[in-house]
């Protein structure tokens, strides 16, 4: 999972203060390894390895003992229950349905606490990446919303994505966060 150094966090905390004198549109940004723990997967893997390797050896080793049998599959299962422990694979096993929704709600309840329950109500965006998930998006509010088009978000998005596959993500991200600033000032000017 890609973190960011502390350079990269400087830089992006500059771009943010920059953006925040450009625009009076609040931007908020989020960076997570990953949205969830995702736990239940490796519990779920693990039981239908479980059930496998008993229904494999029912099947092909009639005669085998069943304490044998339970070891067997204990091992298999226990095997299993690591392997899911190491976080790299954990994700890889995860549906990708799966790892959306839990990036995207992530990316909502940030947004209602970052922007939407400010007390000086101010309009702004959510600029949220999760490097697990290999999930970006930028959340607006429904004023923003009516001003631009998801499309404006989405090039910037795009551009962001293409610079994070070459593993740049940490100087894309004051970038695109210069970029968002840049759509929102015409609508937003400094207060």
């Amino acid at each position: 999972m890609q973190k960011l150094s502390d350079d990269q966090r400087k830089a992006l905390r500059a771009a943010q203060d920059e953006a925040a004198k450009r625009t009076s549109a609040r931007i908020a940004v989020l960076t997570v390894p990953v949205s969830d723990h995702y736990k239940l997967y490796p519990l779920i893997y693990t039981g239908v390895t479980a059930m496998l390797v008993f229904t494999v050896l029912a099947a092909l080793v009639p005669h085998m003992h069943l304490r044998e049998a339970f070891l067997f599959t204990a091992a298999a299962a226990a095997v299993v229950a690591l392997a899911s422990e190491f976080l790299p694979l954990r994700l890889a096993l995860i549906p990708r349905h799966a790892k959306n929704w839990e990036a995207w709600e992530l990316a909502h309840r940030a947004f209602a606490s970052r922007i939407l329950a400010q007390n000086e109500r101010k309009t702004g965006i959510l600029f949220f990446v999760s490097f697990g998930e290999h999930y970006v998006e930028v959340v607006t509010d429904r004023d923003v919303d009516l001003h631009i088009p998801q499309g404006t978000w989405d090039a910037i998005i795009k551009e962001f994505l293409a610079e994070a596959k070459a593993g740049r993500a940490g100087e894309a991200l004051p970038k695109a966060i210069t970029a968002c600033a840049k759509v929102l000032e015409p609508y937003y000017p400094p207060a």
